[in-house]
């Protein structure tokens, strides 16, 4: 179907793509007081329903925000607005707002929670499918840095995504497609919205949770499958120069899955071995669970 007949989820009931709308005192809107998780339905289910639901269970509880819906009722929700759109493979977002306070910056006790599911179609997954992605990703080191902990957990994905698109906006100089971000100490934490992979030494490489990086779930099925391939895996604090002198390195997200890495602040990197190997390993494990 076309993207113009699309209808999204809104508080109970579905609108069509262009009339959905929330209201201005929603605190979503005036202060990004959001949690959401960027999913991927692949045969019209939901890839890693359990470890999504997890996570935004835990950005709830970061944030504060009892929403009252249990996981089966969200997973419903996905399921129908999926099926209000008729689509089996597609981008999903689900985000809950502590609804509309208005005057106050201080979250009222009492939460009247808003749900909204955006949907929209993708391409099929698994084995001998095409990549949303149109090449192979250029990445450029930023000056923008990662949120501490301290200040803003990097475990929590709100709708508070300033960081990350300060970061993008960087980008319009040379074009690249994506951001390398470092903590505040000069070490490599992540993408704007991906969580970053490398090859060195014939070892899988990834910066780790301990610093301020996004338990991604792509992140932890890539890594899971390069375990049972036996691969070395390295989880600590990495360099810039670590990344531009890898052999190979790939970026990943729910919609991206593995992307292989073209250049790191123009020197090239490019696919190789491992990039490929993982890349087909992701592909027949989401076949063997969707299709």
């Amino acid at each position: 179907m076309s993207d113009d007949g699309l209808r999204y989820y809104v508080d109970g009931e579905f609108a069509p793509a262009d009339e959905a709308s929330i209201p201005v005192t929603d605190r979503g809107f005036l202060y990004g007081d959001a949690a959401f998780e960027t999913l991927r339905a692949y045969g019209g289910s939901v890839f890693h329903w359990r470890a999504h639901a997890e996570r935004l269970a835990e950005t709830c509880d970061v944030l504060g925000l009892d929403h009252g819906q249990s996981d089966g009722e969200l997973r419903a929700i996905i399921d129908e607005t999926l099926a209000e759109n008729d689509l089996e493979d597609a981008y999903v977002r689900l985000s809950i707002t502590r609804g509309t306070q208005a005057g106050r910056l201080t979250p009222a006790d009492v939460v009247e929670p808003r749900v909204v599911v955006i949907v929209e179609p993708l391409e099929r997954g698994g084995r001998g499918s095409e990549s949303v992605w149109d090449g192979p990703a250029t990445v450029q080191t930023v000056k923008t840095r990662r949120i501490p902990d301290r200040s803003v957990p990097a475990r929590a994905k709100t709708h508070n995504y300033l960081n990350g698109i300060l970061a993008r906006l960087e980008l319009r100089v040379t074009g690249a497609d994506e951001a390398l971000m470092l903590d505040a100490e000069g070490y490599v934490t992540e993408g704007a919205t991906s969580n970053l992979f490398f090859v060195h030494d014939d070892a899988l490489c990834t910066p780790s949770l301990d610093g301020p990086v996004l338990p991604g779930i792509t992140r932890r099925v890539v890594l899971d499958l390069a375990r049972d391939e036996g691969i070395p895996i390295r989880e600590r604090r990495f360099t810039p120069d670590d990344v531009r002198e890898a052999d190979e390195a790939f970026l990943t997200n729910s919609t991206w899955e593995p992307r292989p890495v073209e250049t790191v602040d123009g020197i090239g990197v490019g696919g190789g071995p491992v990039t490929t190997l993982l890349s087909r390993l992701y592909d027949e494990y989401v076949e063997s669970r969707h299709y």
